[in-house]
């Protein structure tokens, strides 16, 4: 068997079918390389118990712990039986339950003072942790004692030879011990690891060859293999990811591209003439940035992040009439189409007359500013494209409708796509191949995102950072909300909506859901047709609160007498648009809406936002709903209503939120909640993360100085023809389809 056959193994072909089949299903693991890169999450000592009373609610654990009783107990007048296990680590306890016919077993084997290591979802039932139904491995036999079963006990043994105990992360399906018996079985392949790591690079820094790590991250001796074995895989994950990336920006140095220069006395300049205000020292710096990269002859490709309300709009703003001051065609991509007539509408706002270049009463030096979406009618949209193929619109804001065939550019200079994170990577691909070269690239994203991840995600992207709010901007109070602990406090919330329209302000209220008949229909045959996941709290069992529900609740209701108005994504476009109007112009009081508020709408006079059932919302979405308010002269006000259970994590979640209008720290909190394989775009890929060892979090340095090598290997060598061992290690971490998703980031 060569070296890299040995890594693509089918795993059915060493463990059995059954337990591969658990495997691809549930841990998504094919091959021997998929197992040997299935790392231990953490390691126990034999001598010591598990901390029980860390157990975080609602995920799939393993511990280990010694028993402290055990008894049957009898229900249903005599019919039922149930055996409850009391574990300890020596001060926490842990509560055990089994059912029915499987309590027998376990009452055998778990007596008093025994130790094993056991599985389970961790829940809370009368106030107290416990473990529904787990299974468990017995790690001690005593002389003369047939409580365990003594093959059971010996391979127990056997599995665990050493001092320290490796947990893995299992599933239900699967414990950790069984994924450890099957790891013994592939370990040998170890040996046929293939080495990424530059000889001299690897030498340099110290590190142990590629099949020592892996022996010693399975199988450890002591505490320095653990350390050893991570220091050199977390280096191998982002020195591979980061040789990706810097052959990306190669690739793009080579790309030619319109350098888009300034113009004097054009558009631009008689556009910031009209400024009723000074640019921010952020605003300004980011766009020397900017227009720097857009006057060469390389496309840009660059990033424009910024907290809630920084201004990003009018930034983009400005370097689009720079392109069309230079000759060329500007394009924002929005993700629905009320941003997209939200920012149509904005744009036109600022610019005014400068917006209507070739119509009446337009300026001389203006353009034509299109809006381009799915439901235009016949007749406009033909005007649209027409106008768009002669050049005479020098901006277009559109959603996916811009991609379509039919959409053909005079001559596209720069795409501006609003809200990255909600476009699949293909349709950005598709709307930059429509220029005559490859036009510069502006990605814009409210969601601040630490240093690290910046340089991970979005690693063929140069940041741009706007940390400062310009002047005016109202500071936003959050409080959480728990509406079924404490029902008065949402009977608190609703009389401060109502002070806050009384004062002469509106509000905004968000559900999760809409309500109509169609989505639940839809929900239904989804949940027909695949599993569902479980639920994380009480609130999970009943359906999400919905906007049309809500709405006619709170009319006949707390808010009876205010002027309450629906919004949601379904809606006609004409419908939505005159809502947004009629809000804007302060003809409603309250707007019950989904997250189609979520980015760029703006009015100033809506100082209050009541989230229900907020616990299912992202810590970044919540961010940005927030940033909805709190626009205007008046301080922000946002109430989070939750159900979930005090102890939860949503509640914790919420809490954080609830603690800081600080962007960047909130987006540590989602990336840490969300783990890093979503935060690498595996969603879009349609791959799962490569990383496993590395914390795009806390290994800021390792990843800038992987950064660092990547970027002199790269350059010495772009195709890496001398380093044959590093290209397989990207066609193995960085398979096909996620280099095409790096490639077209």
């Amino acid at each position: 068997m060569d070296r890299v056959s040995a890594f693509d193994e089918p795993l059915k072909k060493l463990l059995g079918g059954a337990t591969a089949k658990v495997m691809a299903e549930h841990l998504d693991l094919h091959t021997v390389g998929d197992l040997l890169h299935h790392y231990p999450r953490r390691y126990e000592e034999r001598g010591r118990l598990t901390a029980l009373t860390e157990l975080p609610l609602d995920e799939h654990v393993t511990v280990v712990a010694q028993v402290a009783d055990a008894r049957i107990m009898m229900f249903n007048n005599g019919r039922g039986k149930r055996l409850e296990v009391t574990l300890t680590d020596g001060s926490g306890r842990l509560q055990l339950v089994f059912f029915g016919h499987g309590v027998h077993k376990p009452h055998k084997e778990l007596l008093p003072g025994r130790r094993a290591m056991f599985a389970g979802k961790v829940s809370v039932f009368n106030r107290k942790m416990q473990l529904a139904h787990p299974t468990y491995q017995l790690l001690d036999a005593r002389d003369g004692d047939d409580a365990a079963d003594p093959a059971d006990v010996t391979e127990a043994v056997d599995a665990f030879a050493g001092q320290l105990l490796p947990i893995y992360p299992a599933c239900k399906q699967l414990d950790s011990w069984r994924i450890a018996k099957a790891v013994d079985t592939v370990l040998p392949s170890a040996q046929e690891a293939v080495d990424p790591l530059p000889p001299a690079l690897r030498d340099g820094r110290g590190f142990v060859p590629l099949p020592e790590a892996l022996l010693r991250i399975h199988r450890p001796h002591t505490k320095a293999d653990i350390a050893a074995a991570r220091d050199r895989l977390r280096w191998d994950e982002a020195f591979v990811l980061q040789v990706a990336l810097a052959r990306r920006r190669y690739a793009d140095t080579q790309l030619p591209a319109v350098a888009r220069r300034p113009v004097a006395d054009g558009l631009l300049d008689a556009f910031d003439a009209t400024l009723p205000f000074t640019l921010t020292e952020g605003q300004q710096k980011v766009t020397e940035e900017i227009f720097g990269a857009l006057a060469t002859e390389h496309p840009m490709h660059r990033l424009l992040q910024g907290e809630v309300g920084s201004g990003k709009t009018l930034v983009a703003l400005r370097a689009m009439l720079r392109v069309v001051d230079a000759g060329g065609q500007a394009a924002m991509l929005a993700p629905t189409e009320v941003l997209a007539q939200q920012h149509h509408r904005s744009v036109t706002e600022m610019m005014g007359e400068l917006a209507e270049g070739g119509m009446l009463g337009g300026s001389d030096r203006g353009t034509k500013v299109m809006l381009l979406t799915g439901s235009m009618g016949v007749p406009a949209r033909r005007q649209a494209l027409l106008d768009l193929v002669t050049g005479e619109a020098g901006i277009v804001i559109g959603t996916h409708a811009l991609i379509e065939d039919k959409v053909q550019f005079h001559d596209l200079g720069l795409v501006v796509v609003d809200e990255q994170h909600r476009f699949g990577v293909e349709q950005r691909d598709a709307l930059r191949s429509k220029g005559k070269q490859p036009p510069h690239l502006l990605v814009m994203t409210a969601t601040p995102i630490p240093r690290t991840v910046a340089m991970t995600v979005f690693g063929d992207l140069e940041t741009s950072v706007l940390d400062q709010l310009p002047a005016g901007r109202s500071p936003i109070a959050s409080h959480v909300v728990p509406a079924k602990d404490k029902p008065h406090f949402l009977s608190r919330a609703w009389e401060r909506v109502r002070e806050e329209v009384e004062n002469g302000h509106q509000a905004y209220v968000v559900c999760p859901r809409i309500g109509d008949d169609a989505e639940e229909a839809a929900e239904k045959k989804g949940k027909a047709g695949k599993k569902q996941p479980a639920p994380e709290d009480d609130a999970e069992k009943r359906p999400p609160l919905a906007v049309l529900d809500i709405a006619e609740q709170l009319a006949k209701g707390p808010l009876a007498g205010l002027r309450v108005e629906v919004l949601h994504g379904r809606m006609p476009p004409d419908d939505k648009d005159d809502v947004m109007r009629r809000f804007a112009a302060g003809e409603a009081d309250v707007l019950v809406a989904t997250t189609v508020i979520e980015v760029g709408v703006n009015v100033p006079n809506a100082t209050a936002m009541v989230i229900m059932d907020a616990d299912r919302f992202g810590v970044s979405q919540l961010h940005q709903l927030r940033g909805r308010v709190g626009r205007g002269s008046a301080p922000g006000l946002c109430l989070l209503v939750s159900e979930a259970h005090e102890a939860s994590p949503a509640r914790a979640r919420l809490s954080a939120v609830a603690a800081t209008l600080d962007g960047f720290e909130l987006s540590r909190i989602d990336l840490e909640q969300r783990r890093e394989g979503d935060v690498l775009g595996q969603a879009q890929s349609g791959v799962r993360s490569s990383l496993r060892v590395l914390s795009v979090i806390d290994d800021e340095e390792v990843i800038a100085a992987a950064r660092e090598e990547a970027v002199r290997v790269v350059a010495e060598d772009p195709g890496l023809e001398l380093l044959p061992e590093l290209r397989l290690a990207l066609d193995a971490l960085l398979d096909k389809d996620r280099e095409e998703y790096l490639d077209k980031g």
